[in-house]
Protein backbone atom coordinates (compact mmCIF):
# COMPACT_ATOMS: atom_id res chain seq x y z
CA UNK A 1 0.00 0.00 0.00
CA UNK A 2 1.36 3.43 -0.94
CA UNK A 3 2.36 5.66 1.95
CA UNK A 4 -0.12 8.45 2.57
CA UNK A 5 1.28 11.85 1.70
CA UNK A 6 1.46 14.18 4.69
CA UNK A 7 -0.60 17.33 4.49
CA UNK A 8 0.65 20.63 5.87
CA UNK A 9 -1.64 20.13 8.86
CA UNK A 10 -0.25 16.62 9.43
CA UNK A 11 3.28 17.99 9.53
CA UNK A 12 2.31 20.60 12.09
CA UNK A 13 0.48 18.07 14.24
CA UNK A 14 3.42 15.66 14.11
CA UNK A 15 5.51 18.19 16.00
CA UNK A 16 3.07 18.07 18.90
CA UNK A 17 3.73 14.45 19.88
CA UNK A 18 5.40 13.10 22.98
CA UNK A 19 9.15 13.68 22.80
CA UNK A 20 9.65 10.19 24.21
CA UNK A 21 8.49 8.67 20.89
CA UNK A 22 11.69 9.76 19.13
CA UNK A 23 14.06 8.70 21.91
CA UNK A 24 16.42 5.81 21.15
CA UNK A 25 18.32 3.75 23.72
CA UNK A 26 21.44 5.93 23.68
CA UNK A 27 19.47 9.15 24.09
CA UNK A 28 17.35 7.62 26.85
CA UNK A 29 20.49 6.97 28.89
CA UNK A 30 21.62 10.56 28.35
CA UNK A 31 18.20 11.79 29.51
CA UNK A 32 18.17 9.70 32.68
CA UNK A 33 21.81 10.44 33.54
CA UNK A 34 21.19 14.16 33.10
CA UNK A 35 18.12 13.92 35.33
CA UNK A 36 20.09 12.14 38.06
CA UNK A 37 22.65 14.97 38.13
CA UNK A 38 19.87 17.56 38.13
CA UNK A 39 18.16 15.91 41.10
CA UNK A 40 21.38 16.15 43.12
CA UNK A 41 21.63 19.86 42.30
CA UNK A 42 17.99 20.51 43.22
CA UNK A 43 18.30 18.66 46.53
CA UNK A 44 21.41 20.63 47.49
CA UNK A 45 20.33 24.05 46.21
CA UNK A 46 17.23 25.34 47.98
CA UNK A 47 18.11 29.03 48.33
CA UNK A 48 19.53 31.57 45.90
CA UNK A 49 22.78 31.70 47.91
CA UNK A 50 23.15 27.93 47.65
CA UNK A 51 22.50 28.02 43.90
CA UNK A 52 25.18 30.68 43.35
CA UNK A 53 27.63 28.67 45.44
CA UNK A 54 26.85 25.53 43.43
CA UNK A 55 27.23 27.36 40.10
CA UNK A 56 30.58 28.83 41.13
CA UNK A 57 31.96 25.47 42.27
CA UNK A 58 30.69 23.65 39.16
CA UNK A 59 32.06 26.30 36.78
CA UNK A 60 35.48 26.49 38.47
CA UNK A 61 35.95 22.75 37.96
CA UNK A 62 35.37 23.34 34.25
CA UNK A 63 37.92 26.10 33.79
CA UNK A 64 35.92 29.23 34.67
CA UNK A 65 37.68 31.90 36.72
CA UNK A 66 36.49 35.05 38.54
CA UNK A 67 36.60 38.16 36.36
CA UNK A 68 39.15 39.75 38.69
CA UNK A 69 41.74 37.12 37.86
CA UNK A 70 41.94 38.27 34.20
CA UNK A 71 44.01 41.24 33.04
CA UNK A 72 42.56 40.96 29.54
CA UNK A 73 40.01 38.68 27.91
CA UNK A 74 40.41 36.74 24.67
CA UNK A 75 38.43 34.15 22.74
CA UNK A 76 37.86 31.00 24.76
CA UNK A 77 38.27 32.60 28.19
CA UNK A 78 35.70 31.49 30.76
CA UNK A 79 34.49 34.06 33.27
CA UNK A 80 32.56 34.07 36.56
CA UNK A 81 30.90 37.24 37.92
CA UNK A 82 28.80 37.32 41.10
CA UNK A 83 27.17 39.99 43.23
CA UNK A 84 25.97 39.87 46.86
CA UNK A 85 26.14 36.04 46.75
CA UNK A 86 22.64 36.00 45.22
CA UNK A 87 23.11 36.68 41.51
CA UNK A 88 25.67 35.33 39.06
CA UNK A 89 26.87 35.35 35.47
CA UNK A 90 28.99 32.90 33.48
CA UNK A 91 30.55 33.96 30.19
CA UNK A 92 32.59 32.27 27.46
CA UNK A 93 34.31 34.78 25.19
CA UNK A 94 33.51 34.15 21.53
CA UNK A 95 35.76 34.16 18.48
CA UNK A 96 33.78 36.96 16.79
CA UNK A 97 34.16 40.59 17.91
CA UNK A 98 31.87 41.16 20.86
CA UNK A 99 30.28 44.09 19.01
CA UNK A 100 28.50 41.48 16.86
CA UNK A 101 26.38 40.68 19.91
CA UNK A 102 25.94 38.13 22.66
CA UNK A 103 23.98 34.92 23.06
CA UNK A 104 22.28 35.36 26.46
CA UNK A 105 20.30 32.85 28.52
CA UNK A 106 18.66 34.45 31.54
CA UNK A 107 17.02 32.43 34.32
CA UNK A 108 16.09 33.09 37.94
CA UNK A 109 17.22 31.18 41.00
CA UNK A 110 14.75 32.31 43.68
CA UNK A 111 11.66 30.24 44.48
CA UNK A 112 8.51 30.71 46.59
CA UNK A 113 9.16 29.93 50.25
CA UNK A 114 8.56 31.06 53.82
CA UNK A 115 10.92 33.69 55.22
CA UNK A 116 11.25 34.14 58.96
CA UNK A 117 10.19 37.54 60.21
CA UNK A 118 12.95 39.72 61.66
CA UNK A 119 11.62 39.07 65.17
CA UNK A 120 10.38 35.53 64.60
CA UNK A 121 10.67 33.71 67.92
CA UNK A 122 7.80 33.68 70.38
CA UNK A 123 6.10 31.46 72.94
CA UNK A 124 2.43 30.56 72.84
CA UNK A 125 1.51 30.28 76.50
CA UNK A 126 -1.88 28.68 75.83
CA UNK A 127 -0.37 25.68 74.03
CA UNK A 128 3.05 25.69 75.71
CA UNK A 129 4.97 25.75 72.44
CA UNK A 130 7.75 27.81 70.85
CA UNK A 131 7.12 28.99 67.30
CA UNK A 132 8.60 31.07 64.47
CA UNK A 133 6.55 33.74 62.70
CA UNK A 134 6.95 33.78 58.91
CA UNK A 135 6.27 36.01 55.93
CA UNK A 136 5.72 34.11 52.69
CA UNK A 137 7.83 35.01 49.65
CA UNK A 138 6.33 34.86 46.16
CA UNK A 139 2.99 33.51 45.04
CA UNK A 140 1.98 30.47 47.07
CA UNK A 141 -1.18 28.61 47.98
CA UNK A 142 -0.77 28.93 51.74
CA UNK A 143 -2.70 25.76 52.58
CA UNK A 144 -0.11 23.70 50.68
CA UNK A 145 2.59 24.54 53.24
CA UNK A 146 0.94 23.05 56.34
CA UNK A 147 1.90 19.57 57.58
CA UNK A 148 4.93 19.61 55.26
CA UNK A 149 8.36 18.70 56.71
CA UNK A 150 10.39 21.92 56.61
CA UNK A 151 14.10 22.70 56.83
CA UNK A 152 15.76 25.99 57.74
CA UNK A 153 18.38 27.39 55.37
CA UNK A 154 20.19 30.72 55.42
CA UNK A 155 22.63 32.90 57.29
CA UNK A 156 22.76 34.66 60.65
CA UNK A 157 25.05 37.66 61.15
CA UNK A 158 26.09 37.91 64.79
CA UNK A 159 26.75 41.10 66.72
CA UNK A 160 30.51 40.62 66.20
CA UNK A 161 29.97 40.49 62.41
CA UNK A 162 30.60 36.77 62.01
CA UNK A 163 28.34 35.14 59.40
CA UNK A 164 26.89 31.80 60.44
CA UNK A 165 25.64 29.44 57.71
CA UNK A 166 22.52 27.54 58.75
CA UNK A 167 21.10 24.31 57.32
CA UNK A 168 18.87 22.31 59.67
CA UNK A 169 16.47 19.60 58.60
CA UNK A 170 18.19 17.99 55.61
CA UNK A 171 20.26 15.26 57.28
CA UNK A 172 18.56 12.14 58.59
CA UNK A 173 19.67 12.97 62.14
CA UNK A 174 18.42 16.58 61.97
CA UNK A 175 15.13 17.69 63.45
CA UNK A 176 12.56 19.04 61.01
CA UNK A 177 10.00 21.79 61.48
CA UNK A 178 6.32 21.99 60.58
CA UNK A 179 3.27 24.23 60.43
CA UNK A 180 0.38 22.45 62.11
CA UNK A 181 -3.15 22.23 60.74
CA UNK A 182 -6.53 21.80 62.37
CA UNK A 183 -7.90 18.28 62.64
CA UNK A 184 -11.02 17.66 60.49
CA UNK A 185 -13.09 16.82 63.58
CA UNK A 186 -12.93 20.49 64.67
CA UNK A 187 -12.44 22.28 61.36
CA UNK A 188 -16.01 22.45 60.05
CA UNK A 189 -16.68 26.00 61.29
CA UNK A 190 -13.16 27.33 61.92
CA UNK A 191 -11.97 26.50 58.39
CA UNK A 192 -14.77 24.83 56.47
CA UNK A 193 -16.62 28.07 55.73
CA UNK A 194 -13.53 29.85 54.41
CA UNK A 195 -12.72 30.04 50.71
CA UNK A 196 -9.91 27.71 49.62
CA UNK A 197 -7.21 30.38 49.36
CA UNK A 198 -8.17 31.62 52.84
CA UNK A 199 -8.10 28.16 54.45
CA UNK A 200 -4.77 29.19 55.93
CA UNK A 201 -3.91 32.87 56.33
CA UNK A 202 -0.49 34.45 56.19
CA UNK A 203 -0.35 34.99 59.94
CA UNK A 204 -1.32 31.36 60.53
CA UNK A 205 1.86 30.18 58.83
CA UNK A 206 3.61 29.72 62.17
CA UNK A 207 6.33 27.08 62.40
CA UNK A 208 6.44 24.78 65.43
CA UNK A 209 10.04 24.66 66.69
CA UNK A 210 9.81 23.28 70.21
CA UNK A 211 7.67 22.02 73.05
CA UNK A 212 10.04 21.62 76.00
CA UNK A 213 10.57 24.23 78.74
CA UNK A 214 13.87 25.55 80.02
CA UNK A 215 15.10 24.21 83.34
CA UNK A 216 15.64 27.80 84.48
CA UNK A 217 13.04 28.11 87.23
CA UNK A 218 13.16 31.92 87.11
CA UNK A 219 12.51 32.18 83.35
CA UNK A 220 9.16 33.75 82.44
CA UNK A 221 8.92 32.28 78.92
CA UNK A 222 10.41 28.87 79.54
CA UNK A 223 9.65 27.39 76.09
CA UNK A 224 11.11 30.37 74.22
CA UNK A 225 14.11 30.48 76.56
CA UNK A 226 14.83 26.80 75.93
CA UNK A 227 15.08 27.48 72.17
CA UNK A 228 17.37 30.45 72.78
CA UNK A 229 19.60 28.31 74.97
CA UNK A 230 19.87 25.71 72.20
CA UNK A 231 20.65 28.37 69.55
CA UNK A 232 23.25 29.98 71.79
CA UNK A 233 24.95 26.66 72.47
CA UNK A 234 24.96 25.58 68.81
CA UNK A 235 25.64 28.90 67.05
CA UNK A 236 26.75 31.30 69.78
CA UNK A 237 23.90 33.66 68.96
CA UNK A 238 21.43 35.65 71.01
CA UNK A 239 17.88 36.66 70.12
CA UNK A 240 18.89 40.03 68.69
CA UNK A 241 21.10 38.27 66.13
CA UNK A 242 17.94 36.96 64.44
CA UNK A 243 17.22 40.53 63.31
CA UNK A 244 20.33 40.46 61.09
CA UNK A 245 19.52 37.08 59.58
CA UNK A 246 18.10 35.64 56.37
CA UNK A 247 16.43 32.36 57.27
CA UNK A 248 14.15 30.52 54.88
CA UNK A 249 11.82 27.61 55.60
CA UNK A 250 11.84 25.25 52.63
CA UNK A 251 10.58 21.69 52.07
CA UNK A 252 12.95 19.19 53.70
CA UNK A 253 12.45 16.39 51.19
CA UNK A 254 14.96 15.32 48.53
CA UNK A 255 14.21 15.46 44.82
CA UNK A 256 12.76 12.12 43.65
CA UNK A 257 11.57 10.23 40.59
CA UNK A 258 7.81 10.08 40.05
CA UNK A 259 5.88 7.26 38.39
CA UNK A 260 6.39 3.57 37.68
CA UNK A 261 8.28 4.53 34.52
CA UNK A 262 10.43 7.10 36.40
CA UNK A 263 9.79 9.57 33.59
CA UNK A 264 8.94 12.49 35.90
CA UNK A 265 10.86 14.48 38.52
CA UNK A 266 9.33 15.72 41.77
CA UNK A 267 11.11 18.37 43.78
CA UNK A 268 10.98 21.80 45.37
CA UNK A 269 12.19 24.89 43.50
CA UNK A 270 12.03 23.66 39.91
CA UNK A 271 10.60 27.09 39.09
CA UNK A 272 13.05 28.23 37.97
CA UNK A 273 16.09 26.24 39.04
CA UNK A 274 15.43 23.70 36.32
CA UNK A 275 16.35 26.35 33.74
CA UNK A 276 19.23 27.63 35.85
CA UNK A 277 20.72 24.14 35.95
CA UNK A 278 20.21 23.57 32.22
CA UNK A 279 21.73 26.97 31.47
CA UNK A 280 24.75 26.29 33.71
CA UNK A 281 25.38 22.93 32.06
CA UNK A 282 24.92 24.36 28.57
CA UNK A 283 27.38 27.23 28.88
CA UNK A 284 29.93 24.97 30.55
CA UNK A 285 29.63 22.57 27.61
CA UNK A 286 29.77 25.31 24.96
CA UNK A 287 33.24 24.95 23.47
CA UNK A 288 34.66 27.94 21.57
CA UNK A 289 31.39 29.67 20.60
CA UNK A 290 31.42 32.16 17.74
CA UNK A 291 29.47 34.79 19.67
CA UNK A 292 30.22 35.44 23.32
CA UNK A 293 27.96 33.25 25.44
CA UNK A 294 26.48 34.68 28.63
CA UNK A 295 24.37 32.92 31.26
CA UNK A 296 22.60 35.14 33.79
CA UNK A 297 21.16 33.85 37.06
CA UNK A 298 18.86 36.40 38.69
CA UNK A 299 17.29 36.68 42.13
CA UNK A 300 13.92 38.27 43.07
CA UNK A 301 11.89 37.23 40.00
CA UNK A 302 9.12 35.82 42.19
CA UNK A 303 8.55 39.26 43.75
CA UNK A 304 8.83 41.39 40.62
CA UNK A 305 12.56 41.24 39.75
CA UNK A 306 13.24 44.25 41.93
CA UNK A 307 16.32 45.13 43.99
CA UNK A 308 20.02 45.06 43.24
CA UNK A 309 19.99 41.30 42.58
CA UNK A 310 16.83 41.25 40.45
CA UNK A 311 16.61 41.60 36.68
CA UNK A 312 15.54 45.22 37.12
CA UNK A 313 18.77 45.91 39.00
CA UNK A 314 22.01 46.86 37.28
CA UNK A 315 23.76 43.48 37.36
CA UNK A 316 23.36 42.66 33.65
CA UNK A 317 25.04 45.87 32.52
CA UNK A 318 27.50 45.70 35.44
CA UNK A 319 28.67 42.26 34.35
CA UNK A 320 28.86 43.19 30.67
CA UNK A 321 30.81 46.39 31.37
CA UNK A 322 33.39 44.41 33.33
CA UNK A 323 33.79 42.04 30.39
CA UNK A 324 34.06 44.87 27.85
CA UNK A 325 36.64 46.75 29.94
CA UNK A 326 38.83 43.64 29.99
CA UNK A 327 38.59 43.43 26.20
CA UNK A 328 39.08 47.10 25.34
CA UNK A 329 40.94 49.56 27.55
CA UNK A 330 39.28 52.41 25.62
CA UNK A 331 35.78 51.04 26.22
CA UNK A 332 32.95 53.55 25.85
CA UNK A 333 29.32 53.33 26.95
CA UNK A 334 28.18 53.53 23.33
CA UNK A 335 29.95 50.22 22.73
CA UNK A 336 27.78 48.59 25.41
CA UNK A 337 24.62 49.79 23.69
CA UNK A 338 25.83 48.49 20.32
CA UNK A 339 26.62 45.08 21.80
CA UNK A 340 23.17 44.85 23.40
CA UNK A 341 21.36 45.90 20.23
CA UNK A 342 23.05 43.07 18.31
CA UNK A 343 22.36 40.44 20.97
CA UNK A 344 19.82 37.63 21.25
CA UNK A 345 18.41 36.34 24.53
CA UNK A 346 16.38 33.43 25.84
CA UNK A 347 14.31 34.21 28.91
CA UNK A 348 14.54 30.75 30.44
CA UNK A 349 11.50 30.14 32.61
CA UNK A 350 8.99 27.37 33.13
CA UNK A 351 5.46 27.19 31.75
CA UNK A 352 2.24 25.81 33.23
CA UNK A 353 1.80 22.19 32.20
CA UNK A 354 -1.68 20.77 31.65
CA UNK A 355 -2.84 19.14 34.88
CA UNK A 356 -5.15 16.19 34.05
CA UNK A 357 -7.52 17.25 36.86
CA UNK A 358 -7.74 20.94 35.88
CA UNK A 359 -7.63 21.10 32.10
CA UNK A 360 -10.32 23.77 31.95
CA UNK A 361 -7.96 26.63 32.79
CA UNK A 362 -6.01 26.02 29.56
CA UNK A 363 -6.76 26.58 25.90
CA UNK A 364 -5.51 23.12 25.03
CA UNK A 365 -4.49 23.94 21.48
CA UNK A 366 -1.82 26.30 22.82
CA UNK A 367 -1.08 24.75 26.21
CA UNK A 368 2.18 23.25 27.44
CA UNK A 369 2.20 19.52 28.16
CA UNK A 370 4.75 17.47 30.05
CA UNK A 371 6.87 15.24 27.85
CA UNK A 372 6.50 17.31 24.68
CA UNK A 373 9.91 18.98 24.75
CA UNK A 374 10.93 22.55 25.50
CA UNK A 375 8.11 25.09 25.40
CA UNK A 376 8.36 28.27 23.32
CA UNK A 377 6.19 31.10 24.61
CA UNK A 378 5.96 34.17 22.37
CA UNK A 379 4.31 36.30 25.04
CA UNK A 380 3.41 36.20 28.71
CA UNK A 381 1.67 38.74 30.86
CA UNK A 382 -2.03 38.66 31.71
CA UNK A 383 -5.28 39.47 29.94
CA UNK A 384 -4.36 41.71 27.03
CA UNK A 385 -0.70 40.70 27.22
CA UNK A 386 -0.18 43.15 30.09
CA UNK A 387 3.45 43.25 31.20
CA UNK A 388 4.56 41.03 28.32
CA UNK A 389 7.67 41.13 26.18
CA UNK A 390 5.89 39.61 23.11
CA UNK A 391 8.78 38.40 20.95
CA UNK A 392 9.20 39.43 17.32
CA UNK A 393 8.14 36.90 14.70
CA UNK A 394 11.60 37.05 13.11
CA UNK A 395 13.33 35.95 16.31
CA UNK A 396 10.70 33.27 16.89
CA UNK A 397 11.49 32.03 13.39
CA UNK A 398 15.22 31.90 14.21
CA UNK A 399 14.60 29.79 17.30
CA UNK A 400 12.19 27.50 15.45
CA UNK A 401 14.81 26.88 12.74
CA UNK A 402 17.50 26.24 15.36
CA UNK A 403 15.41 23.63 17.18
CA UNK A 404 14.26 21.89 14.02
CA UNK A 405 17.78 21.78 12.59
CA UNK A 406 19.10 20.09 15.73
CA UNK A 407 16.08 17.76 16.08
CA UNK A 408 15.13 19.17 19.47
CA UNK A 409 11.44 18.51 20.33
CA UNK A 410 9.55 21.70 21.09
CA UNK A 411 6.01 22.92 21.61
CA UNK A 412 4.29 26.28 21.35
CA UNK A 413 2.78 27.39 24.66
CA UNK A 414 0.62 29.97 26.39
CA UNK A 415 0.10 30.45 30.14
CA UNK A 416 -3.58 29.57 30.44
CA UNK A 417 -6.72 30.92 28.80
CA UNK A 418 -6.74 34.59 27.90
CA UNK A 419 -8.88 35.75 30.83
CA UNK A 420 -7.89 33.01 33.29
CA UNK A 421 -4.78 34.63 34.80
CA UNK A 422 -1.21 34.93 33.59
CA UNK A 423 2.31 35.57 34.78
CA UNK A 424 5.57 37.31 34.06
CA UNK A 425 9.25 36.44 33.58
CA UNK A 426 12.54 38.31 33.26
CA UNK A 427 11.91 38.67 29.50
CA UNK A 428 10.44 42.16 29.75
CA UNK A 429 13.44 43.40 31.74
CA UNK A 430 15.98 41.86 29.38
CA UNK A 431 14.15 43.41 26.42
CA UNK A 432 14.49 46.87 27.99
CA UNK A 433 18.18 46.63 27.07
CA UNK A 434 17.14 46.54 23.37
CA UNK A 435 17.68 42.79 22.94
CA UNK A 436 15.61 40.35 20.96
CA UNK A 437 14.10 38.11 23.68
CA UNK A 438 11.78 35.13 23.80
CA UNK A 439 10.51 32.98 26.69
CA UNK A 440 11.25 29.26 26.68
CA UNK A 441 11.58 26.37 29.09
CA UNK A 442 10.00 23.11 30.26
CA UNK A 443 6.45 22.74 31.56
CA UNK A 444 5.68 22.05 35.22
CA UNK A 445 2.67 20.69 37.07
CA UNK A 446 1.98 21.95 40.61
CA UNK A 447 4.07 25.08 40.03
CA UNK A 448 4.88 27.11 43.18
CA UNK A 449 3.99 24.20 45.45
CA UNK A 450 6.38 22.45 47.85
CA UNK A 451 6.77 19.68 45.23
CA UNK A 452 6.74 20.62 41.56
CA UNK A 453 6.66 18.07 38.72
CA UNK A 454 8.69 18.11 35.51
CA UNK A 455 9.41 15.58 32.75
CA UNK A 456 12.94 14.24 32.33
CA UNK A 457 12.74 14.43 28.56
CA UNK A 458 11.75 18.11 28.70
CA UNK A 459 14.59 18.90 31.10
CA UNK A 460 17.18 17.24 28.87
CA UNK A 461 15.98 18.91 25.69
CA UNK A 462 15.89 22.28 27.43
CA UNK A 463 19.61 21.83 28.11
CA UNK A 464 20.14 20.81 24.48
CA UNK A 465 18.27 23.87 23.24
CA UNK A 466 20.41 26.22 25.35
CA UNK A 467 23.60 24.47 24.20
CA UNK A 468 22.74 24.73 20.51
CA UNK A 469 21.71 28.37 21.00
CA UNK A 470 25.18 29.18 22.34
CA UNK A 471 26.91 27.20 19.58
CA UNK A 472 24.96 28.74 16.70
CA UNK A 473 26.51 31.68 14.82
Amino acid sequence: MAKKKQTLEDKLSAKQESAWLSVDGKTEKLIFDFADDYKVFLTKSKTEREVVSYIEAYARKRGFKPIGSFKTLKAGDKVIITNMKKVAALAVIGSEPIASGLKVVGSHIDSPRLDLKQKPLYEDTDSDMALFKTHYYGGIKKYQWVNVPLALHGVIVRADGKVMDVTIGEDADDPIFVIGDLLPHLARKAQGERKLFEGITGEELRIIIGGRPSKDKDAKNKFKINILEILNKKYGIVEEDLISAELQAVPAHACRDIGFDRSLIGGYGQDDRVNAYCSMRAICDAQKPAKTALALFFDKEEVGSIGATGAQGGFFEYALIQILEKMDAKFRYATLKKVLANSRALSADVDAGVDPMFKGVHELGNAAKLGMGIGICKFGGAGGKGGSNDANAEFLGEIRQLLNKNKIPWQYTELGKVDEGGGGTVARFLSEHNLQVIDCGPALISMHSPLEISSKVDVYYTYRAFLEFHKAK
